[in-house]
């Protein structure tokens, strides 16, 4: 019935959350808002504790064993290095329960990670929201535009599904053993984005650009609104052109300015879009080699002008 109370639907679980970061605060807050009744919460830092009480109002603070003694739903968000040694050391201590739902939230593992919780009777399972989060709860009205990579045993794959869609988000399965590739993916897309806006906005402040993210921001949120709906054949620049004299010039530039990883991460990238480039038709071979050979690590005489190089 429209406006009932979502803690009266059936099935509603009793959530505990292990890390109250920037994910765990805002995914209990969607069960939460789901229905679900989170029972307890363990923070540690003081950013994680002002953020369960932002985020999870009236939940109580707890260490974790007590966390894990109370759920029926066991959250856990913690950094990808942490899990295999809290998973294991929670097992020793007989923590677990049978038929208890072990949830971790890391991209880059699947339930084997969970193989300790499982062995004494708990589900294991794998949801990874492909998003990256502020810990605010502006991050909740973004989650029904995300995804979630998840992984589970056959049998319970639908409790994985249905936790997703309660949350508001899109489940996408995930083999087990695909985790790390598809890990790697998103980092690759949004990480190393936010060092590519990082190092272009310090080459402009460098030059006395005062506002570097106006400067940049339409630039960057037009070409990737291109780039998701285009592929690759929105690509544009000198590189795509075959202009291998501005190619040059660029490296010169940024050889003469200090900012060694950002002359690094530039030629990295540019000699990959050209061999993608290449691939795809958009260059010619001989226009590939241009560009290439711009690219290539063999320093010009010393003094050389740029077209020179």
């Amino acid at each position: 019935m429209a406006g009932a109370d979502p803690s009266r639907r059936p099935g509603r679980l009793g959530v505990g959350i292990v890390g109250a970061g920037r994910v765990g605060a805002v995914l209990g807050a969607a069960l939460r808002s789901a229905g679900h009744a989170v029972v307890g919460v363990s923070a540690m830092s003081e950013a994680s504790r002002e953020r369960a009480e932002n985020l999870l109002p009236g939940v109580p603070i707890l260490e974790v064993p007590d966390v894990i003694e109370r759920a029926e739903l066991v959250l856990l968000t913690v950094p990808d290095d942490a899990l295999p040694t809290l998973v294991e050391g929670l097992a020793q201590l007989k923590a677990w329960q049978a038929g208890q739902l072990v949830v971790h939230t890391s991209g880059r593992y699947g339930t084997s990670v969970l193989g300790p919780a499982r062995a004494a009777g708990a589900i294991p399972l794998a949801l990874h929201p492909a998003m990256t989060f502020t810990g605010l709860s502006l991050d909740l009205g973004r989650l029904p535009d995300c995804m979630f990579g998840i992984t589970a045993p056959s049998a319970v794959l639908p409790i994985a599904q249905a936790l997703v869609v309660e949350m508001g988000a899109e489940p996408v399965v995930i083999e087990e053993e695909s985790r790390v590739l598809y890990h790697a993916a998103l980092a690759h897309a949004s990480n190393h984005l936010v060092t590519i806006a990082a190092q272009s906005a310090q080459l402009l402040a460098d030059l006395g650009v005062q506002h570097p993210d106006r400067m940049l921001g339409p630039l960057m949120k037009a070409s990737l609104e291109n780039a998701l709906s285009s592929g690759e054949g929105a690509l544009t620049g000198p590189v795509a052109r075959g202009d291998a004299g501005t190619v040059r010039a660029h490296r010169a530039a940024l050889e003469a300015h200090d900012a060694p990883d950002t002359r690094q991460a530039y030629l990295g990238m540019a000699r990959a879009t050209a061999l993608r480039a290449l691939e795809r038709g958009v260059l010619t071979p001989v226009q590939g080699e241009a560009i290439l050979a711009a690219l290539a690590d063999v320093p010009g005489p010393p003094g050389a002008a740029p077209d020179e190089l």
